[in-house]
């Protein structure tokens, strides 16, 4: 099957910050092979946020551990590229990793308890990962922090810098973290369910400050998540993974307002946002994601799909442009004109 790049147009890829072409992923088990990603395509336009949705084991950590190269030793790469300002990342060299990793490219975890070191001050923690700027005294690097600190809403940043993770709060916390991944002024930001342990309050507020950072800085953002509402938000593009493989991607508009894909449906409908009565259940997909090792025949999501037919269990769909920019891998994905 041809690669497919539905999110930005072939003749601008050239000015993509990021470009997974075709990216197939196994690891290694005694049960044999996991096929975590197969065929995946994936674009980040440069100035845009794209967003990344899917279910645990749809395969969005395996993805973005693959952006940075940081893949566990029993994963194998059976085909495809990882390109960053066209260079294949899969394939560079340590030292061109390590000018890669936390200046050309920065990751904001989940939890920012565990990302951030205990033992050390917030001041010590910044100014060491601006070892690579010789230039700069320490002085300067201390004001370089700060000033950062204040850019993300920390109150009295010059003080705080001697401050430890524990006497911050989770919000504050995840506020440091971005901002000590923004202290190479990174082309991309990788930001990995950032708000999942944050209450509703914080994780709104949070949402807000990457998107203004993001203006601000001009960079690229790749956002994993699993909330529809934060994507919706936050993002120009979405791409929906389901069991490793990309099932629907284009703009947040097209794939929210005319999702293609039964999953991207599915999911949808279980978004607690958007339910119009009180309940006390809330939806959810009926059945799991299938066995990686053995992989069932024909579409991926049969066994869990409402629309299922013959034709879906025999064949593995194509992905099919439904509208430029727009694009669904089903049997019953349509062209569509655009509103």
């Amino acid at each position: 099957m041809a690669a497919v790049h539905p999110v930005i147009a072939p003749e601008a890829r050239a000015d993509a910050v990021l470009d997974v072409r075709d990216l197939s992923i196994d690891f290694a088990t005694p049960r044999g092979p996991v096929h975590a990603l197969r065929e995946v395509n994936l674009t980040v336009p440069r100035g845009s946020v794209v967003g990344v949705v899917g279910e645990s084991g749809s395969g969005k950590t395996t993805l973005i551990s693959a952006a940075m190269r940081l893949l566990p030793d029993n994963a194998e790469l059976r085909g495809g590229a990882v390109l960053f300002e066209g260079e294949d990342v899969l394939r560079m060299s340590p030292q061109a990793l390590r000018n890669l990793r936390g200046q050309r490219i920065s990751m904001v975890f989940q939890d920012p308890m565990t990302a951030l070191n205990p033992v050390l001050s917030i001041g010590q923690q910044m100014v060491d990962i601006q070892y690579r700027d010789r230039g700069l005294g320490r002085a300067a690097k201390k004001r370089k922090a700060a000033e950062l600190l204040r850019r993300v809403g920390i109150p009295d940043p010059m003080q705080r810098l001697g401050n430890y993770p524990h006497e911050f709060s989770g919000g504050m916390r995840q506020r440091i973290a971005i901002a000590m991944a923004l202290l190479g002024n990174p082309e991309l930001l990788i930001a990995d369910e950032p708000t999942t342990a944050l209450d509703v309050t914080m994780e709104a507020q949070i949402i807000h400050l990457l998107r203004e950072l993001q203006q601000d800085y001009q960079s690229s953002i790749l956002f994993i998540s699993h909330n529809l509402g934060l994507i919706a938000e936050l993002c120009d593009y979405v791409v929906i993974l389901y069991a490793g493989t990309v099932v629907e991607q284009g703009t947040v508009r097209d794939v929210f307002h005319r999702p293609q894909h039964p999953y991207t449906e599915a999911l949808l409908v279980c978004d607690p946002a958007l339910l119009q009565d009180v309940t006390r259940e809330l939806p959810t997909i009926p059945g799991d994601v299938p066995d990686l090792v053995n992989l069932p025949r024909g579409c991926i999501f049969a066994e869990r799909c409402p629309r299922v037919f013959e034709r879906c269990r025999a064949e593995d769909p194509a992905t099919r442009w439904v509208s430029a920019g727009h694009a669904a891998r089903c049997h019953l994905a349509s062209p569509l004109e655009r509103s």
